[in-house]
């Protein structure tokens, strides 16, 4: 079960925002050298031996306010090799800021959240770090981070000094995460909804079934789960259809439910494309039809309508207003998690009218992989 037996009469803490998101990975240096030469990514920080952490290598990567750490083991023993081996790289470490780490922890566990870690401090000589952390779907979790008495640059264990250089290239322009979506087992996606209304304190956003999310093949469903600020967490469940679907394709290639991918916002979509094409990002690829249809639909809207058709930068529109977005490949060797690059003009979606063309991308992928 996602959640105990809690008392709801206990108010949520409330999270202040993202903190970082903590990648557990087989090859550290590798990852973060792909994420800093591909997606512009910087290393402002790094723990390992040299700084006294003796059972892991951790970079921190920044850009704009997005903070990623990618975490490797240095032992056969160590739970982070065992992690990698079951699900390969992934992320593990969905982490939010508070205001207070003991009683955002006690309060989620009144409402019935699972621990993973009771809470602990970081000493050095810029101060204390407070954590905490509770289970969610998989073996994910969620730290709770009270920076209020640390004034270093990240967090104790970690030096600033002796960094990889900058990425060679012009900035990308990757300002904050928009959302981050988790995929759990068929029959479970009430569940974790659940989890995160009666837990988390957080309400539901949007909802989306196999009527509106589904192709030719496959099909699943959707709610989005938000605090009623900038944490915005999508989950999602396979639904049943012709052949197997890129969630449960995701399921059974991770190993168990997991992060599917993390999106990006930026306010220049074209320049941010433009730059991850230039270094070699793969992306996602639409068919010519789609950007005949599309540009028939919302020609009306005062759009650079070539260049999106020539980076495959897919369009939707809303009462609202309009969104830009577009997909990586999946960024390792396992079909699990990837990158999603959106910027907003006014919507508050997630592009409903482009899901039919990235599903059937996706199905193409797995086509040729062999696991449609």
């Amino acid at each position: 079960m996602a959640v105990l037996d809690g008392d709801a009469a206990t108010p949520a803490a409330r999270l202040r925002g993202w903190d970082s998101v903590e990648f557990w990975v087989g090859n550290a240096r590798a990852m973060a050298g792909f994420l800093c030469g591909s997606f512009g990514f910087g290393v402002t920080a790094y723990a390992g031996p040299e700084t006294g952490v003796e059972d892991r290598s951790s970079y921190l990567l920044e850009q704009g306010d997005i903070r990623l750490v990618v975490t490797a083991g240095l032992s056969p023993e160590s739970e982070i090799w065992t992690h990698v081996r079951q699900h390969g790289d992934g992320a593990h470490d969905l982490a939010f800021v508070v205001d207070d780490t003991e009683e955002t922890y006690e309060a989620a566990l009144a409402r019935g959240a699972r621990p993973a870690r009771e809470p602990y401090e970081l000493t050095d000589d810029r101060g204390t770090l407070r954590l905490a952390a509770v289970a969610t779907y998989g073996e994910t979790k969620h730290t709770f981070v009270d920076r209020r008495d640390y004034h270093g640059h990240y967090c104790p264990g970690y030096a600033t000094t002796g960094l990889p250089p900058d990425p060679v290239g012009p900035p990308i322009g990757l300002d904050r995460i928009d959302h981050v979506v988790g995929n759990v087992e068929e029959g479970r996606l009430d569940e974790w909804v659940s989890f995160y209304e009666d837990v988390m304190g957080f309400s539901q956003l949007r909802h989306f079934d196999e009527s509106q999310i589904a192709t030719e093949y496959s099909a699943l469903r959707s709610t989005v789960v938000w605090n009623g600020h900038d944490v915005v967490m999508p989950l999602n469940e396979p639904a049943p259809g012709l052949r197997q679907s890129q969630i449960q394709e995701y399921l059974d290639t991770y190993r168990g439910p997991g992060v599917q991918h993390l999106a990006f916002r930026t306010d220049d979509v074209i320049q941010a494309i433009s730059g991850l094409r230039a270094r070699g990002v793969r992306f996602l690829e639409a068919n010519d039809e789609y950007f005949a249809d599309v540009r028939e639909r919302l020609g009306f809207l005062d759009l650079p309508w070539d260049e999106l058709s020539r980076l495959g930068i897919l369009v939707d529109h809303e009462p609202d207003g309009y969104l830009l977005q577009l997909f990586t490949e999946p960024v390792s060797d396992r079909p699990t998690v990837f990158i999603e690059i959106i910027e907003r003009g006014g919507a508050t979606g997630f592009g409903e009218g482009n899901f039919k063309a990235l599903f059937e991308s996706i199905e193409r992928e797995q086509a040729r992989r062999g696991n449609l």
